[in-house]
């Protein structure tokens, strides 16, 4: 890890129960940049999200964060430290409001009036919302849901956001907009993000840095444009 790593993912093994997911992998994430985790169904991506943000724990290995280790630190720690998890499914409280849901990505910050000027920035960002702050969940499109759970992570004001599978059921010029976000958070505030994503060429059009995974192991960490240009790799294990 350099000092100019955000994330460094070093030695971790980790999985759901005795039989582990995740073999001895290794990952750096330069902070103020996008990382896309790319590979087939099954490839330990979101394992490795899990494992980062605490939702299941690393049986070896260790998770670097600015310098910190995050063994065995509670997921609200984590929050209070900057991390951000958007899970694949998007995550979004169907009963309650669009404004009760992006509230809910502020709890943790003391001074609330720094909370409600990260949530004014959300809905700068995210026009529709601001649009349908007073309206349940369940009333908003796909499109909106995906914003909707963005949002509440960008309310807490993260340094590092993991993002799993933002364009799941999306139209493609819904994916195209958040893509494009993606790359706008990072050039406008120095957001770094991990992106696991089943559309690779989206993926790597935005990101800075692409990570092939593969049965729980990584395969090769390349500058994004090397991988769009590798033809053998991306037969391999890409799929186009």
């Amino acid at each position: 890890m350099t000092p100019d790593d955000l994330l460094a993912v070093q030695g971790v093994v980790a999985g759901y129960g005795p039989v582990p997911v995740l073999h001895s992998v290794d990952l750096t994430v330069p902070r103020g940049s996008i990382a896309a985790v790319v590979g087939a169904n099954g490839a330990g991506k979101t394992t490795l999200l899990r494992a980062i943000s605490g939702m299941i724990r690393p049986t070896s290995g260790r998770i670097v964060l600015d310098g910190e280790d995050l063994r065995g630190t509670p997921v609200e720690q984590l929050v209070r430290r900057g991390l951000a998890h958007v899970p694949e499914g998007r995550g979004v409280i169907s009963e309650l409001t669009v404004d009760e849901n992006l509230r809910l990505g502020g709890l943790w910050r003391r001074d609330r009036a720094a909370a409600d000027r990260a949530l004014d920035d959300v809905y700068q960002l995210f026009e529709p919302l601001a649009r349908r702050r007073r309206h349940p969940g369940h009333q908003l499109s796909g499109g909106e849901r995906q914003m909707l759970a963005l949002g509440r992570a960008l309310v807490g004001r993260p340094r590092l956001l993991l993002l799993d599978e933002p364009s799941l059921g999306l139209a493609p010029r819904v994916v195209a907009q958040t893509m494009a976000l993606l790359r706008r958070l990072r050039d406008d505030t120095g957001l770094t993000v991990l992106l696991v994503e089943q559309n690779v060429r989206s993926a790597l059009s935005v990101a800075d840095q692409g990570v092939v995974m593969a049965l729980g192991r990584i395969v090769t960490t390349a500058p994004a444009t090397a991988l769009r240009d590798d033809a053998d790799l991306r037969h391999a294990y890409l799929g186009f």
